[in-house]
């Protein structure tokens, strides 16, 4: 039996650990520090993910088995050298492995030498030479922190003038701190994303279920890019031509670049990409499970995935024990509800109520993200609920709307109690709930009309109430 540590306190560190304590081998579930969804399943622990020497401190007097990280920056930061060198087991990337994620510069190198598809781009030191070169490019074009930003660091400049405001926010201002310091400036590549999360042991790697992702805050793919505000799985932009493309031109040449540069990849490597009619190039390098895809990928999972991470660190995920991994064919959705304004400032000190209530309906999950418990009158720093529906047939009958929300018994009220449940309609991103699911099921879907018409026994909901607290009535509160 296994006394697990999972570090984070989002969404994805809920889903974590949800799906971990389902396994026969879990004994325990520690997070550090967790949120009130994990205090439900495990038990929280008050240590940031960042206080690196505290986690090594409590995982060797708690004799944790199995320490699995959830966000980057700890990898960025070298945690699993530091429980390495302690003789601790943790799952994750070493930092220099990890730089494929923390350092953008690095990966589009790295792929430029191993003729890996990507985006033509530039990498800059000097904002004069980043803005000679956009002056050769043709509009609009992406220009990205170098380092980790809280999935905020890659910015759509339209025009000239705002390519060079980007630049002068990032280099000269300090925007994103050091990360911004040095950028990359790269064409603008047109397609339909796609997300695939593959365990790799160093040698070898494991495909999971495939996801898409949407990241533009408004209705319409506008507004700034966020850390994530929807994801479905599988996506319905793949196909067996796509993954041997995948497999031969992506996957195989990084892990031969990897290895020739003696960096050993151990950990969960997720590639954003960009389909379109020339095939697949690489976005980006995400060295950690995905925010909020993971919330959309792990509830298809039938399998164990406690024996699964134990593999890819043993480097045997080719192994018999872990060749076949059982998914649940329905689809998954999660759809982020989040406080107006995110991801810029936003508001704070509103409480959502009917969690509990919402978690009684039929398949219905409810997963935090940094959410806290306190007695009474409770705070979040931030609020980034997510809503995932399953559906046992297909897709055409989901209502995620806002009006689903309201539905479940969600409600959201201010400091003096005053019911603000228009946030729904303030800060929702319908065009993951109808637009891309329209796609998916090639049907028109009305939001307002789809509620009357689907049971609630049809459809499954998890709703990550992101950075509430919880009180002893279930209510949750922005702080």
């Amino acid at each position: 039996m296994k006394k697990i540590l999972v570090v984070g306190s989002g969404g994805r560190e809920h889903a974590l650990a949800w799906k971990l304590k389902q396994s026969p081998y879990a004994e325990r579930i520690f997070c550090a520090p967790g949120n009130a969804g994990t205090a439900e399943i495990g038990e929280n622990v008050a240590i940031s993910a960042s206080d690196l020497g505290k986690l090594v401190r409590f995982a060797k007097e708690n004799h944790v088995d199995l320490t699995v990280v959830g966000p980057d920056d700890p990898l960025a930061a070298g945690i699993v050298d530091l429980f390495a060198a302690e003789g601790l087991r943790i799952f994750g990337p070493t930092k220099a492995a990890a730089r494929l994620e923390s350092s953008k510069i690095f990966a589009k190198e790295l792929m430029r030498e191993h003729g890996i598809p990507t985006a033509q781009a530039g990498t800059f030191e000097r904002s004069d030479d980043a803005l000679r070169f956009c002056d050769r490019l043709r509009f609009p074009i992406v220009i990205k922190a170098d380092g980790l930003a809280l999935g905020k660091g890659v910015m759509i400049a339209p025009d000239p003038g705002a390519a060079r405001s980007t630049i002068d926010a990032m280099m000269n201002q300090g925007r994103f701190g050091e990360a911004g310091r040095r950028i990359v400036v790269e064409e603008f590549l047109r397609g339909t994303e796609c997300s695939l999360h593959a365990l790799v042991d160093g040698a070898n790697y494991r495909l999971l279920q495939t996801a898409r992702d949407h990241k533009r805050a408004f209705d319409g793919d506008t507004g700034p890019n966020t850390g994530g505000m929807g994801a479905f799985s599988p996506a319905n932009n793949w196909n067996a031509e796509l993954e041997d493309q995948f497999h031969k031109k992506i996957m195989r040449p990084l892990l031969r670049g990897l290895q020739e540069k003696e960096i050993t990849f151990r950990g969960l490597l997720y590639p954003g990409l960009m389909l379109s009619g020339d095939g697949a190039r690489v976005l980006e390098f995400n060295c950690r499970f995905g925010d909020p895809e993971t919330q959309a990928i792990l509830p298809r999972m039938k399998s164990d995935l406690l024996p699964l991470l134990e593999a890819t660190i043993d480097g045997k995920i080719d192994s018999p024990e872990a060749s076949t991994i059982e998914w649940d064919q329905c689809p998954a959705v999660t759809v982020v509800l989040a406080s107006g304004g995110y991801p810029n400032k936003y508001d704070t000190g509103k409480t959502i109520s009917g969690l509990s209530a919402a978690a009684k309906l039929d398949g219905v999950e409810i997963f935090h993200a940094g959410t806290n418990c306190r007695t009474g009158i409770d705070h979040r720093s931030r609020t980034r609920p997510c809503v995932r529906g399953r559906v046992p047939n297909s897709l055409r009958e989901l209502p995620l709307s806002a009006r689903y929300c309201s539905q479940c018994g969600l409600r959201i009220t201010s400091k003096n109690h005053r019911d603000v449940s228009v946030f729904f309609d303030d800060f929702y991103d319908l065009d993951l709930s109808a637009e891309s699911l329209r796609r998916i099921a090639d049907t028109d879907i009305a939001p307002a009309d789809v509620i009357s018409k689907t049971s609630a026994n049809s459809v499954k909901i998890a709703c990550t109430a992101g950075a509430f607290a919880i009180g002893d009535t279930h209510d949750a509160r922005i702080g």
